[in-house]
């Protein structure tokens, strides 16, 4: 499957002009978990600059987490969590994949592999297509609907996908400290 279509406008002599549009070079299908892909569509600084000519706004590599201050616009496609008991599931290759096209992330899954994790970010996640059901670390959990969106901050969770079809959510994320009164 083919990644998300990126627009990016600038300005080069006094006017509006198109930058660049085409997939993020981010992005990545997983074959060790087939149906899943993601990709760091744009990444900030802590100071955002507005896009320019030439400049690259998630460049392979790029970090899937942002440090404080700084953004990430990631989108993800997670296939039906049927998937898990498939013979193409791989964990040990989506393990590695992780590391190479979400480093950040991938450090922040718990060893178990059970997809929970926590980020050092408030996440808005929009549900584009599809339905997920997001999991707290004491099982508690909420089902999403495409168009519904979430807030997410610095929670353990995990996310699944106990539909039969692929859900594909964007997630703005926004580096933040933690709260003194956690």
């Amino acid at each position: 499957m083919t990644g998300p279509r990126r627009v990016v406008t600038g300005v080069s002599e006094g006017r509006s002009v198109f930058l660049s549009d085409g997939c993020p070079p981010t992005f990545h299908n997983f074959a060790g978990m087939p149906g899943m892909a993601s990709t760091v569509v744009w990444a900030t600084g802590p100071v955002p600059h507005y896009p320019g000519a030439g400049i690259e706004g998630a460049p392979p590599g790029t970090a899937a987490l942002p440090m404080p201050g700084e953004t990430r616009l990631l989108v993800v496609r997670f296939p039906p969590d049927a998937i898990f008991a498939s013979e193409a599931f791989d964990p040990v290759l989506l393990q590695q994949e992780q590391l190479i096209h979400q480093p950040g992330l991938a450090e922040c899954f718990a060893a178990d592999a059970n997809g929970m994790h926590r980020t050092s970010s408030l996440d808005y996640c929009i549900i584009l297509q599809g339905e997920i059901w997001l999991e707290l670390d004491d099982g508690a959990t909420c089902h999403l609907l495409q168009g519904e969106v979430v807030v997410q901050g610095g929670t353990r969770h995990a996310w699944r996908n106990k539909g039969g079809k692929d859900a594909v959510l964007a997630f703005v994320l926004i580096g933040a400290v933690a709260s003194l009164q956690r």
